[in-house]
């Protein structure tokens, strides 16, 4: 992959973005936009009436918005924003290709605004990298240093009235912070001051070309934050230039815990932070659950502490974090003790920390579970099986309905009947209902007094409202 798009030659070009009002693209035409660039898009989604307040509020922040049918790529000067995967056939890039405008992918926007700031900081890895973007982001907003952020989750702490979609904000754009892909590469466009790396697990790709990717991220970091927990990226330390380590069971990571100091319930976790560099220890008290997210508290704690932050603000700054919206986010729980969550679990490591996370605590689990497209499920579907298998108890139940499907010509052959077939073969409790509405129905009749039930899936904005209007039919 190339070195990517020089900022100076976008400079006041206005940009359209393909698919605006996706979790990819709506943080980054908001930060276009704050940064000066006339800004209008489209979506399928906003043309088929699905989360319409969403793009009633772009609009009323002064994005232009057009049906996905050509009509608002209308000069070559106007840069195409758009996924690499979208087809050819799609209006906007027919008519784009006909005026002869340049053609951006999402990754190679994001990284030429990145590249330019002055101070920045990349998250990558498999998993956690919304929740340790939004830590970070939210210990340099306490600190006074005003952040630009670029999330892939709405960010609680920065939500408002004026802001209800808050997966990006608007700072310095020479301080920025964002999460970074290694699904299709991009990764490799980034040049960061700071690249975490929180862990190297299967999902998009291979585990050996993982190991090339990460790798070559370590390298180009001016330091590098690495998991020791991860084996597969404690094996990439030695490629750092300059290298702060963090890990709940590695003693000589630079910033750990006391392992007799972890006190977890349902709604956070306590630790005692060791800084072994200065020999200091600083209490943290987390109002979120699972070991998964004291481990991303120690990666934002070392990343801030690369930035010069000192350990002791980086933890205090935690204790008010509000986490972020469906990572483990409570829907709410009925008279009768059912409770219901949104979780962005899609691949066997974020599921299995939620999954984790709930066997914390007494109640049953019914975790419903829509695959984000036909191609993960061929890629990681006989792990996902071996997730819900083995960290589900025998009262347990997994309901899974057919993947999501935007169109396309992606083969349909394997689809979540596979998965189900595979939980159940390994002595898990599964069932496959293909339809989504009737998972609804099937969950609401299984529901007794004290269950879980959670919300996984990602890449799908009405996600949210299921649960929601799972919750509304309970007792």
């Amino acid at each position: 992959m190339d070195n990517g798009v020089e900022v100076g030659t976008l400079t006041g070009r206005p940009l359209f973005f393909c698919g605006i009002g996706g979790s990819g693209m709506l943080p980054l035409a908001q930060i276009a936009h704050g940064l000066g660039h006339p800004v209008a898009g489209s979506d399928r989604s906003r043309d088929s009436g699905r989360t319409p307040a969403k793009f009633a509020w772009l609009e009323s922040r002064g994005f232009t918005l057009f049906p996905q049918d050509g009509s608002g790529v209308t000069s070559p000067d106007q840069v195409l924003v758009a996924s690499a995967a979208i087809e050819d056939t799609v209006p906007e890039v027919a008519r784009a290709k006909e005026l002869g405008c340049e053609r951006l992918s999402r990754a190679e926007l994001l990284s030429a605004l990145f590249n330019e700031a002055g101070f920045s900081i990349a998250v990558g890895g498999t998993s956690g990298k919304s929740t340790v973007t939004g830590m970070i982001a939210w210990i340099l907003h306490e600190g006074d240093y005003d952040p630009t952020v670029m999330n892939g989750a709405v960010m609680k702490n920065f939500v408002s009235a004026e802001n209800p979609f808050a997966s990006a904000r608007i700072g310095r754009p020479e301080l920025f912070v964002s999460e970074v892909d290694e699904s299709d590469g991009s990764i490799a466009l980034y040049r960061p001051t700071i690249g975490v790396l929180l862990n190297v697990s299967l999902d998009h790709k291979s585990i050996e070309e993982l190991r090339v990717l990460f790798g070559d991220f370590v390298a180009r970091a001016g330091t590098a934050v690495i998991n020791l927990d991860s084996p597969e990226a404690g094996y990439l330390v030695p490629r750092a230039a300059h290298c702060v380590t963090f890990g709940l069971k590695n003693a000589r990571a630079d910033i750990t815990v006391e392992p007799d100091s972890i006190d977890q319930n349902e709604f956070g976790i306590r630790a005692a932070v060791i800084d072994n560099r200065e020999r200091e220890v600083f209490p943290l008290i987390l109002p979120m659950p699972g070991l998964h997210n004291l481990s991303n508290a120690l990666a934002a704690i070392a990343a801030a502490r690369a930035a010069g932050i000192a350990v002791r603000h980086a933890v205090y700054a935690l204790r008010s974090f509000g986490g972020l919206a469906r990572r483990f986010d409570v829907i709410g729980t009925s008279a009768e003790g059912v409770t219901v969550i949104d979780d962005f679990g899609h691949n066997p490591e974020k599921c299995a920390a939620t999954l984790r996370t709930l066997k914390a605590s007494h109640g049953r689990v019914i975790a419903f579970f829509q695959p984000h497209g036909y191609g993960p499920l061929r890629q990681m579907g006989a792990e996902l099986a071996q997730t819900f298998a083995r960290e589900l108890g025998p009262d347990d139940i997994t309901i899974m309905c057919d993947p999501v499907y935007f169109g396309g010509t992606v083969d349909r052959s394997e689809g979540a009947e596979r998965i189900v077939q595979l939980i159940n073969a390994a002595g898990g409790k599964a069932e496959h209902i293909p339809a989504r509405e009737d998972c609804g129905t099937r969950i609401a009749a299984l529901a007794r007094p004290d269950d879980r039930i959670v919300v996984m899936g990602a890449r799908d904005d009405t996600l949210t409202e299921f649960a929601q209007s799972l919750f509304a039919r309970l007792p």
